[in-house]
């Protein structure tokens, strides 16, 4: 019921006049500049995919266009990437587009589902060192996915990507009005053009969209053995397009401080995916860097978003000849970029200051990633390494205070913490059951039992003590420790002897 009146609330005309209308000005300017900065990076992706650019444009249209109505945060830019690109190389070699349209399909169911579950609220699970690791990973696999482009090429390739790098970067030092990657694409177009040097263009990398994209089915069977060969693809790629968008939508809550529906973006997703399946199209997600840039540039609402889709088609559909002579190593050098801005540099430089357990976890999820070029694996492997570290950190955090009554008979151990399996072993040595005493007294007030493996070493304790003739009382436990024992304990028994027959 409470989903229902927020989704009622959300579709009150205020709200979509403030999503849409408060700033039509600034949002139509920040979607023709992200439009435009779209083109090249979805060239490039669909390069990296192994698919003919117009695959990337059409999905970078698709989706651009469905999120800006469906996604849960205005203002955020999801299109083609590298993150899902990459994940495709091998589907694309050994079995063609048409299964990477599938796996797009399914890639969209999944995440629809996902977001009917609400799992977009266990984004807060993932910790900050494991996405700075994703993220860094990212940035070197785009970096890595050049290296063919730049491999057994003329000279004059390398010329080209060289000063394709100093427009980018020298560019902003004087004007921001145009975006760098842009004029390196003209100035380099123009200059191969003018001057008639051979190297490699976009229009050799495949064919260019000349009309809207149109619908049509994957031409695949819908088999068993159809869905047993996109499954394993479409299910990492649900899971890191949702990674990629929770962490897009994050970011551009902090740059606007305003909130986001997670689960509202993980449906609205899933339906871009399943719609741009449907077009010819990629699996695609939400993208940090553009969305920084739509931000920078003044984009906050749902408008931005539309018009960096329909722009970015209107573009590429008008200057689609121009496009076309594109030489392949301005566009590495806009990827190079992308690379570098991607990485984060910080989580390096301040190492020293970071705790190194966060830093263990980053590295390993990076490295990780990178040689395996699984991004699932990879964030799997980091959530896993934090727990057992978060884990470990509270174990050590188990206190135990021994007190001797005046008598010498009376032994008090209160014991403070979160005991669970692996904070037993800290819990048991902090009890000397070989002292002789008539009566132990166990305060558990400021402690907590939290699994089998607690009540399990409770149960050791007051049995050793038991048997060394003492008199044990265990006080203090809350609700939830009381049922816990109550549940399992074997201590708080009466033993076999006692019980009356039937």
């Amino acid at each position: 019921m409470n989903s229902y009146k927020l989704r009622l609330r959300q579709l009150k005309p205020r709200n979509l006049r403030q999503e849409w209308l408060a700033n039509p000005k600034a949002d139509i300017l920040a979607g023709a500049v992200v439009g435009l900065a779209l083109i090249p990076e979805a060239i490039a992706f669909s390069i990296i995919a192994g698919v003919d650019p117009k695959v990337g444009l059409y999905t970078s249209f698709v989706i651009a266009v469905t999120t800006a109505f469906l996604g849960g945060r205005p203002g955020s830019i999801s299109a083609a990437t590298g993150a899902m690109a990459l994940l495709m190389i091998d589907l694309v070699r050994e079995w063609g587009l048409e299964y990477l349209l599938v796996a797009t399909l399914l890639t969209g169911i999944f995440q629809v589902i996902f977001g009917v579950l609400r799992l977009g609220r266990q984004m807060r699970y993932v910790p900050r060192a494991v996405m700075v690791g994703y993220i860094n990973a990212l940035a070197v696999l785009i970096f890595l996915a050049q290296l063919p482009q730049l491999t057994n090429v003329p000279p004059s390739v390398y010329v080209i990507a060289a000063l394709s790098l100093v427009i980018i970067y020298g560019l902003p030092r004087f004007t921001k009005v145009i975006p760098s990657p842009l004029v390196a694409l003209f100035v380099m177009t123009t200059a191969v053009i003018t001057l008639g040097i051979e190297v490699p263009t976009v229009g050799d990398m495949g064919e260019l969209p000349t009309t809207l994209p149109i619908f049509a089915l994957p031409q695949v069977p819908f088999t068993l053995e159809t869905l047993r060969i996109v499954l394993p693809y479409s299910l990492t790629m649900a899971i890191v397009g949702l990674l990629a968008s929770f962490l897009t939508a994050s970011l551009v809550d902090e740059l606007t401080d305003t909130p986001s529906d997670k689960n509202r973006e993980a449906k609205g997703q899933g339906i871009a995916n399943i719609i741009t399946s449907f077009f010819g199209g990629m699996a695609g997600c939400g993208m940090i860097g553009q969305s920084v840039i739509n931000v920078q540039s003044g984009g906050r609402g749902r408008l931005s978003t539309l018009c960096a889709g329909v722009f970015l088609l209107f573009a590429i559909l008008a200057l689609s000849g121009w496009v076309r002579q594109i030489p392949m190593a301005a566009l590495v050098a806009v990827m190079i970029m992308v690379s570098i801005g991607t990485f984060r540099w910080a989580s390096f430089r301040d190492m020293a200051r970071i705790p190194r357990s966060e830093t263990v976890v980053m590295l390993t999820t990076m490295l990780v990633t990178i040689f395996t070029r699984n991004f699932a694996l990879g964030v799997a492997t980091g959530i896993v390494m934090s727990t057992v570290f978060f884990s470990r950190k509270i174990a050590r955090l188990v206190l135990v205070d021994k007190v001797l009554k005046d008598d010498g008979s009376h032994r008090i151990y209160t014991v403070s913490g979160q005991i669970f399996f692996v904070s037993i072993d800290e819990f048991l040595g902090a009890f000397n059951v070989n002292e002789f005493v008539d009566r132990v007294t166990i305060d558990l007030t400021n402690a907590h039992l939290w699994d089998q493996g607690a009540v399990a070493a409770l149960d050791k304790v007051v049995n050793k003590f038991r048997r060394a003739g003492a008199d044990v009382e265990v006080i203090g436990l809350n609700t939830a420790s009381a049922t816990l024992v109550e549940k399992l304990a074997i201590h708080s028994r009466p033993p076999v002897s006692s019980l009356t027959p039937d």
